[in-house]
């Protein structure tokens, strides 16, 4: 069964988006092993340098290291200058890469100051939900919401209209 995380930074503080992405989990478990794996977010002060901004980053992007560099892993950094997709574009995507025998997809959403140029790097696809902003914490709401819905696709299930 495909292994699926989202890597992110930073904690969900309000219990309405923790209980959304429990839903999502929980509805996962019947298409993959999915998982959210929450790192800690840099301290920074309320007007922080490029300097700090840059350091925060980089130590973010070492938390990130041990899903960067596992063998057999589809990532994707989830970042405003990626490509955005269809559900139904990401649905294949994610199915072609079982095909293809990629044992796990790693979805990365960085803290507000996005992901370190490294981590990016790394990750085959840069993908955007929408040139719109939205705040970190529904955007992993957001992302959980589209992984179902890609599985579902893929399901054929009714959810997909």
């Amino acid at each position: 069964m495909l292994k699926v995380n989202i890597i992110c930074v930073g904690k969900l503080k309000e219990a309405y988006w923790r209980d959304a992405v429990a839903e999502y989990a929980k509805r996962l478990g019947a298409y993959c092993n999915f998982s959210v794996e929450e790192l800690a977010e840099s301290r920074l002060p309320d007007s922080p340098s490029e300097g700090q901004i840059s350091a925060a980053l980089d130590k973010e992007a070492a938390a990130m290291e041990k899903y960067l560099s596992a063998k057999s892993a589809l990532n994707i950094a989830m970042c405003i200058e990626g490509r955005t997709l269809s559900s139904e574009a990401l649905s294949e995507k994610i199915s072609r890469s079982a095909v293809e025998g990629i044992s796990t997809v790693n979805f990365y959403i960085g803290s507000s100051f996005g992901l370190a140029d490294s981590v990016k790097r790394r990750c085959q696809v840069k993908l955007s939900m929408s040139p719109m902003t939205f705040p970190h914490q529904l955007a992993r709401v957001m992302l959980c919401e589209q992984v179902y819905r890609a599985f579902s696709i893929a399901a054929g299930s009714r959810y997909h209209k």
